[in-house]
Parts: structure tokens; sequence; C-alpha cells
């Protein structure tokens, strides 16, 4: 069965002006990519606009799927949020892009903070690791095609009950990214369409994703994610499981990469996988790996889609809704099944 080393904590991926290549279960304290100097002699102002840095949010309870996405490109901004009601099958898409210089994610997640500067799009991020917590603040007006969302959500990311995986990974031309990603209880509130709801730690999870990267001009993407529990909601008996599993442009990914499987906080490292569409992206998605650890089938059933062409840039952003059936092996080597498990796709062209 597929095993990978986790590595001592270090304070940061960067060494003597190289980056650190591996896997760990703690955040770093500092990551701070322009510190790479060996062997990429580009200066530094130019080299920041290779450096693309976004952080990901999905919510998941028994009426409710939101996915929020915040991405500093260099060239442009974006915040995107999609909401799914579950029992009325209705989906809302919020977005904002602005172009040239504005708001950056920080270099640590131990105490920092993170808003839009917009009133008609306003978000904050606050990282507080130091505190077990990250929190999300949303608050977007409403407009002829969407309805006003208020939201606040706070992860409880206990040390002693959650472990994260952080990755530090090679990619070609010797660059590289960093990724920082933690499935936790989350509870907090929203008020949309002009109603109250509740978001309870017992039956409501979250995926939190930190990523930056010194990244090829273009990039190619793919990735699944799904979270849940061993019983049918509202029921709060059953385990809290999830898993984020990725193909892309890293190297070595049979020795480090950013797929992993949850069960009640505790961290399986995943194998390396293909992520194959056989008859296109709005049918079924095959995610199998060759250790036997990762069999799962994606069939998407409402689409999301956008795209972005400004300036020189180009971006395919394709995240349909849908449900994951199939099996994953723990690092205990229990098989767990999932059926019909609601979840997210994700496959991104991007040129910029």
């Amino acid at each position: 069965m597929y095993t990978r080393e986790i590595l001592p904590p270090i304070a940061t991926p960067v060494k003597d002006g190289e980056p650190v290549i591996g896997t760990w279960n703690k955040a770093f304290e500092k990551v701070d990519l322009l510190e790479i100097r060996k062997p990429n002699p580009l200066p530094r102002w130019l080299k920041n606009y290779r450096i693309k840095e976004w952080q990901c949010f999905l919510v998941q309870n028994e009426t409710f799927f939101m996915e929020a996405i915040f991405c500093n490109l260099k060239l442009y901004r974006m915040a995107q949020v999609v909401l799914y009601d579950k029992e009325n099958k209705k989906k809302f898409v919020f977005r904002k892009i602005k172009p040239g210089t504005g708001w950056h994610l920080p270099n640590s997640l131990a105490n920092s903070s993170v808003d839009s500067g917009s009133s008609g799009f306003f978000f904050m991020i606050h990282s507080w690791l130091d505190a077990d917590t990250i929190s999300l603040d949303i608050n977007i007006e409403a407009t002829r095609r969407h309805p006003s969302l208020t939201a606040h959500l706070s992860y409880n990311l206990n040390r002693h009950e959650i472990t994260p995986m952080v990755v530090s990974l090679g990619m070609p031309d010797m660059r590289s990214m960093y990724a920082y990603k933690a499935l936790a209880p989350v509870q907090g509130d929203m008020v949309f369409e002009g109603h109250h709801f509740s978001f309870k730690s017992n039956t409501c999870t979250g995926f939190f994703g930190d990523y930056k990267g010194f990244f090829p001009h273009q990039i190619h993407t793919k990735m699944c994610s799904a979270m849940g529990f061993d019983e049918e909601y509202p029921r709060a008996g059953g385990r809290r499981f999830g898993f984020h599993i990725a193909e892309n442009q890293t190297r070595e990914t049979n020795k480090n990469n950013e797929n992993v499987f949850w069960i009640n906080g505790e961290l399986t490292p995943l194998p390396p996988v293909r992520i194959t569409m056989p008859n296109g992206p709005d049918s079924t998605w095959v995610i199998q790996d060759v250790e036997g650890m990762v069999d799962l089938t994606f069939t998407p059933k409402e689409p999301n889609r956008c795209g972005t062409n400004l300036l020189f840039t180009q971006a395919d952003f394709n995240a349909p809704l849908g449900f994951y059936s199939g099996t994953l092996v723990n690092s205990d080597g229990e098989k767990v099944q999932f059926k019909n498990l609601f979840g997210v796709g994700e496959k991104l062209f991007l040129r910029v």
C-alpha cells in the first residue's frame, strides 16, 4: 500500500534560496516564494508577477453547498462564490474581477487577515491558526442577476483533532508550488433570499486550502473534492470524512503530491492519480491510481463554467457540481465506500 514520508515541521519551504520539497502535517510559519533565488535568477519584481496565489473554501451541510475562491493572479484579482441550494436544486454564482493591483493574500496563516476593500462585494478572511481557527465573512449586495448574500463561517482547526496536509512540490523548469489543506467542522450563519440559516459544527463540514506557486505560463489542473459523514444528514453520529485530489504539472508525484483523504481529522496521504474524462468534462469522470487506493467516478449534474480574457491572459474554469461514487483506502487499510456523495470537480486552464 502507498505510503509517504511526513517530514518534521520547518519554518519555511525555502532554504538557502532553494525550495524545500516534501510533505508535512503542520503549517509553515511563513511562505514567501520570492525568497527562492536558485535556480530562478529573475529580478524580484518580475518573479513576483509569476507567483500566483489563491485560497479556497468549501462548506457543506444537508441543505447547502458553498465554494468560495479568492485568487491573486497579479495582473488581476478574482473573487467567486458559488452557492447551491440542494433542496430546491438552485445555483447562484457571485463573481468579482478586479484588474491590476489590489488585495494580497498573506504569507502566514498564524494571525493575518485580508479583505476585498469593496462595499458591493465584500469579503474578509482571518487566518488565525495560533487560535485554531480560520474565518470567512461575505457580504454581497443584490443585483439584477442575484439576491444579496451575507455569511459568517468559522473553521474549527483544533490542532489536537485536525491534521492538515502541507506540501511543497517541484514543477517543470525548476519552479515550485505550496499548498496547505485541511478538513474541519464549520459553524456560522447565513442570510440569503430574506431567510436566516445556521451552520452547526456537528452537521457542517468545510475544506480550506491555501496555495502559492511559481507556476508555468500555462497551467493545467484537474481537481476533485467532496466531504460528508458516514451516516445520512442531519444525523451527527457518523464519522466526518473528505478528500481533495488533484492532477497537475508537479514533478516526482509518487514521492510527494497534494492528494489527501481525512476521516475524523486523521490524515491519509494518497498516491498520484489519473483523472480522465472519456466523453468530455460534462460526462462521467474517472479518478484512479495504480495502488488500488483510489477508485472513484464523478458524475456532473450542475454545470458551472466561466472564462476570462483580459489583456493577454486567458482563463477557462470548468467546475461542475455532482456526485462521487466508489472507494478510497485509508492508511489503516480500511476501504471506505461512497455512493452519490455530493461534491465538485474542477478543470482549469490558465494562461497568465
